[in-house]
């Protein structure tokens, strides 16, 4: 072998190995039209599920490539969903990626997916279907707008403890969800982590790790009040005043009669002087000594279990919503075993057109704020209704 030769071997040598190509299990972007309805397959469980349709909506940054599945019915279930090759996570990431856009200003519903078994029959999926993941946003009125990551374990649903909240402005927003083999998760919108650690510790799979050592306990010289009554403070000598006052102003009614009606006795008016019970303004106490660790111990029912978030036939994803108000589109959807490959489909699906999609919404919000703005100017002044004479002349009676 020539100098030239032993350079290459050597540089192969050296070189770092290739990197593993990303396995992409389903990927969806609705490019081909109605062609989306041989791939995806609506439950008849139900007769009345809504029904999907294919459109970017009323703004968009791409009309072609911001097409996607939208709810068009309002107070609706909907079940929707397509099939991909089954496969095991199992030693692998598992990610699971989409976008939603809530343009109808959602008041109650879902825009979650779910994954199911190969052995799902996607004819009759329901919310009855048991499945592995559930992933994505949920809103019902101002206290839900919460992100589920639902996952199965041993045959029970386990939902994620730490609160993640959704984003609810009517724009499109891209959900996802990484699942490591060891054990790791991160949750993304639009490609920023809102979320992660480890799925022992987020979720209730395990008995925890530690116990409290029941064999210590607190020491009796261990004050953990932040605040203590001020003694120096005292109660005024006027605040011991009664809460109620009889009404001195009123007269026993004349058709009173105490033989059927009870003895009369004149109603009670609050003391406008009445303070509640006094308590002594509280002061920083000198002897705090914050929250007592207690001393934990091994919890002998802790097991490690590599089995957590590993699943052996994925093999479905599924729409299956509730909504009171349709318009939620549903597009992009991913499903693949690297992060940094779904990080770059999102960029270049969601990530292109997002900006366009924001000055079209913005253009028509200031088009319509517009068009409010002349109909009001056009409008004549209203004018104010004059009482009638007969009107003013009764009151003036009164």
């Amino acid at each position: 072998m020539g100098p030239a030769g032993l350079l290459a071997a050597a540089f192969l040598l050296l070189a770092p190995p290739l990197a593993r190509p990303a396995a992409v299990h389903f990927r969806e972007q609705f490019l081909d039209g109605g062609k989306w309805k041989e791939r995806w397959v609506p439950s008849q469980h139900r007769a009345d599920y809504g029904a999907f349709r294919l459109t970017a909506g009323a703004f968009y940054g791409d009309r072609h490539l911001d097409q996607g599945l939208q709810t068009s019915q309002d107070l609706r279930f909907y079940a929707l969903s397509a099939r991909f090759q089954p496969f095991s996570n199992q030693g692998r990431p598992f990610v699971v990626q989409y976008t939603v856009k809530h343009e109808q200003k959602i008041d109650c519903g879902g825009g979650y997916v779910k994954i199911f078994p190969t052995h799902l029959d996607q004819k009759n999926m329901s919310g009855e279907s048991p499945y592995y993941v559930m992933f994505g946003p949920d809103i019902c009125g101002s206290d839900t707008k919460t992100v589920h990551v639902i996952l199965r374990h041993r045959g029970r649903f386990h939902p994620i403890k730490k609160p993640i909240r959704c984003i609810v402005d009517g724009l499109t927003h891209l959900y996802t969800l990484v699942l490591n083999p060891d054990r790791s998760y991160r949750v993304k919108i639009d490609n920023t982590v809102v979320a992660s650690g480890l799925l022992e510790d987020d979720w209730d799979f395990l008995p925890p790790r530690t116990l409290n050592d029941p064999a210590v306990g607190k020491p009796a010289d261990w004050d953990d009040r932040a605040e203590m009554d001020d003694p120096g403070d005292a109660k005024p000598e006027d605040w011991d005043v009664p809460e109620f006052l009889v009404d001195t102003s009123a007269k026993k009614p004349r058709h009173w009669d105490d033989a059927t009606q009870g003895d009369w006795r004149p109603p009670l008016l609050p003391n406008p002087r009445y303070r509640g019970e006094w308590r002594p303004r509280k002061i920083p106490n000198p002897k705090y000594k914050g929250v007592w660790p207690h001393p934990q111990i091994r919890n002998p029912d802790y097991a490690p279990d590599a089995t957590l978030a590993v699943y052996q036939d994925l093999g479905v994803l599924g729409l299956d919503l509730w909504q009171v108000r349709s318009g939620t589109i549903f597009d992009n959807f991913l499903i693949t075993d690297s992060e940094s490959y779904a990080e770059e489909f999102g960029d270049e699906t969601w990530g292109q057109t997002k900006e366009a999609e924001h000055r079209m919404y913005r253009e028509q919000i200031e088009a319509e704020a517009a068009a409010n703005r002349k109909r009001k100017a056009g409008r004549p002044p209203k004018k104010r209704k004059k009482k009638p004479p007969a009107t003013r002349a009764r009151k003036e009676e009164l």
